[in-house]
């Protein structure tokens, strides 16, 4: 009995499947080729790939600033790419005061292109980082040498800072 009520059925199956690829495949064509733009709009607007609009995730931000008193984490290629600049925003002090404490030594580790940058001291400047005593509101900022510009835009990093730990941060 069930097999003839499913031969019968087939054909009907056959006809949704296919109605349901081609609508799926319309609906794609459609939303894949939108009207074009005015010239002008063109001329204004910078069309950035995909991998470099990363943000860091709402989960990731509540346990950054929960638990380090920090947010808006970035990280940046800068000077040519020589130099990778990492900074964030203070939102509490205390938290985040093993963020500016010069005994940790911070990293950035690529391991795409499989190195660890540190932080260069000059002779007159010191270190290329910001340790002074965190206050509520402020960006802080440190400066990883990128010699050999091994770490790239769109690479994902982790910054160590003691026992601090951001990871999958994308280079923009």
């Amino acid at each position: 009995m069930f097999g003839t009520q499913f031969k019968a059925a087939k054909p009907i199956l056959l006809a949704a499947i296919l109605s349901g690829c081609l609508f799926s495949s319309t609906a794609q064509s459609q939303s894949a080729n939108p009207a074009p733009a005015p010239a002008a709009a063109k001329a204004t607007t910078t069309v950035v790939p995909q991998r470099y609009r990363h943000t860091v995730p709402k989960r990731a931000q509540e346990y950054y600033s929960m638990i380090w008193g920090v947010d808006s984490l970035s990280v940046k290629s800068a000077e040519s790419g020589e130099i990778i600049r990492f900074s964030y925003r203070v939102l509490d002090p205390v938290k985040a005061k093993m963020l500016n404490d010069k005994k940790n030594e911070p990293s950035l580790i690529d391991p795409q292109a499989g190195v660890r940058l540190v932080i260069p001291s000059l002779e007159k400047v010191g270190k290329l980082r910001q340790s002074s005593d965190p206050e509520a509101g402020k960006a802080y900022w440190m400066a990883f040498s990128n010699k050999g510009r091994p770490v790239k835009p769109g690479h994902r990093v982790t910054v160590v800072i003691g026992n601090f730990r951001a990871e999958g941060l994308i280079v923009r």
